[in-house]
């Protein structure tokens, strides 16, 4: 697979190490590498790397004050890049915009004119942007931190508007979704990490990601934008499901993740109107506020107060979705048909449902599985809450604490207990389950919870996260795009993406090969 839009960036400590990267970067398909001097514990020697090259590299040996790890003092760094450039090694070199005159252009060797600010996105971006125009340089590089919604359209803007070759993106969670859209406003390339362990810069993507997750070959200025907005929304497997899916359709269009911290949904998608974004996935803690804020709402969001679909409409406002309402009943009824195969099928209005947790999910749930006739009980971590879902969808509330004593034929967790990185946690007692209940556990990363382990050891039936989650995502594709994805494709798709082998994207007349994705 080709990466022509993709900078590798790769430090390592030993010089070993960086030949090793370098060797099995280019198995990989990488056609440009920036190398990271700065990350060398010992005195750089170029001559240890030049036998394994087979790609133009870019000489970077960046301050601390830059993010970077250099060590000496500036004049010798300085001394450094300037054998790097006489070298013969490389065909680029960067330089911080405040040193960059004191180095002259040599050769063939191109200039990276580059500004770096870890801790803001500075009120007088432009200006220090508008200085760094006069220098003599190939592309301009600004990498900021983004804080907020705002600092991210600055720089966005700044892309859009560059007379000249840039790269300018924000730096962390929230500003990660800019490294993208600037491809989209004429970037020439992304820069990517080789491994992401290396801590080379907040926010930077791995390599892996752009074999699995972001198909960034084709983004033009035509491209559409959609993502899931939430907090956190680093663990989602929304962007690679949706991606793949409008790869395989042929459709130009890039999802990606948008980090808007708890009360911050409004401004951030006004913020990001400048783009624009045509639709929303809406994920903990916004599902509520995003229901508030819809100009327009399906009957479900009426229904349940929660929407985890944003559709913006001609005029720029957004009409709001809940498509967990309809794949929770679909998941649970696929579920009592294929359970009950040789007899009559157990029907939903016939079962006693526990609900754990009383957040976005849970509402949807408890007003879908309500309006199908079950019984639900509902016992949130705060009563209040639970109190207030249970009198809105007509149903009993418990506290936390008395969820056990609760008699149940299906449980629902809709609580994070259980999520990735917390493994070892579930959300109750497994003394609760009995041979022949059902447990359904919304959580997907990882599919199999401890609390799905357990209660399988125990007899029960399970639904798994997975389910219910392509469920979901099928009904938003259709409201995105306006096409049906095959439901058992989309279950293979996270699958693999879960499972320790995940499957590349594949290149246009490429044929899928077992191999591809290997770690």
């Amino acid at each position: 697979m080709a990466f022509d839009r993709v900078l590798v960036v790769i430090g390592r400590t030993r010089h070993k190490m960086v030949a090793a990267e370098i060797q099995e970067a280019a198995k990989r398909g990488s056609n440009f590498i920036e190398l990271r001097l700065d990350f060398l514990a010992k005195a750089i020697d170029f001559k240890r790397f030049t036998p394994h090259k087979q790609c133009p590299w870019v000489a970077t040996l960046r301050r601390p004050q830059d993010g970077g790890r250099f060590g000496g003092t500036e004049p010798e760094r300085q001394t450094i890049l300037r054998q790097a450039i006489v070298s013969g090694a490389f065909e680029w070199v960067d330089l911080e915009t405040d040193i960059a005159s004191t180095i002259p252009r040599f050769g063939k060797v191109k200039r990276i004119i580059s500004y770096h600010n870890l801790s803001e996105t500075p009120e007088d971006l432009e200006g220090i942007y508008a200085g760094m125009l006069k220098q003599d340089a190939d592309v301009y590089k600004v990498s900021v931190l983004a804080q907020k919604p705002e600092d991210v359209v600055r720089i966005v803007r700044l892309q859009q508007s560059a007379p000249k070759p840039t790269v300018a993106f924000g730096m962390g969670d929230i500003g990660q979704c800019s490294r993208f859209i600037a491809l989209k406003y004429g970037a020439p390339w992304i820069y990517a990490a080789f491994n992401k362990e290396r801590g080379i810069a907040p926010g930077l993507p791995s390599l892996d990601e752009f074999r699995t997750t972001f198909p960034i070959k084709s983004i033009n200025a035509d491209t559409e934008i959609f993502g899931v907005v939430g907090d956190p929304v680093g663990h989602s497997l929304s962007p690679l499901l949706h991606n793949h899916i409008y790869k395989r359709f042929g459709i130009n269009a890039l999802y990606l993740p948008f980090r808007a911290p708890r009360g911050m949904l409004r401004e951030t998608l006004e913020q990001y109107e400048h783009f624009p974004v045509s639709g929303y996935s809406v994920t903990v803690p916004h599902k509520e506020p995003a229901a508030a804020l819809a100009a327009e709402k399906e009957a479900t969001v009426e229904i349940t107060g929660a929407a985890n679909t944003l559709v913006r409409r001609p005029d720029g406002s957004f009409a709001a979705y809940n498509t967990d309402y309809p794949a929770i009943i679909e998941s649970v009824k696929a579920h009592l048909k294929e359970r009950t195969q040789d007899g009559p099928t157990v029907q939903i209005s016939q079962l006693s449902i526990l609900i754990l947790g009383a957040g976005g999910a849970a509402r949807a749930l408890a007003f879908g599985l309500h309006s199908e006739g079950a019984q639900i009980t509902i016992a949130g971590r705060t009563y209040e809450k639970a109190q207030k879902l249970a009198e809105e969808v007509k149903c009993k509330a418990v506290d936390w604490h008395a969820r056990h004593a609760v008699s149940f034929d299906v449980l629902v967790n809709c609580t994070p207990v259980g999520m990735h990185p917390n493994v070892d946690e579930a959300p109750c007692h497994f003394s609760i389950l009995k041979p022949g209940l059902t447990v359904f556990d919304t959580i997907y990363t990882p599919e199999t919870t401890l609390l799905l382990r357990e209660a399988r050891l125990r007899g029960c039936h399970t639904i798994t996260g997975v389910d219910m989650f392509v469920r979901q995502a099928k009904h938003q594709i259709e409201l995105f795009v306006g096409q049906s994805p095959d439901l058992e494709l989309m279950r293979q798709i996270v699958r693999k993406a879960l499972s320790p082998l995940t499957r590349a994207f594949k290149e246009e007349g490429e044929e899928e090969s077992e191999e591809e994705g290997e770690e």
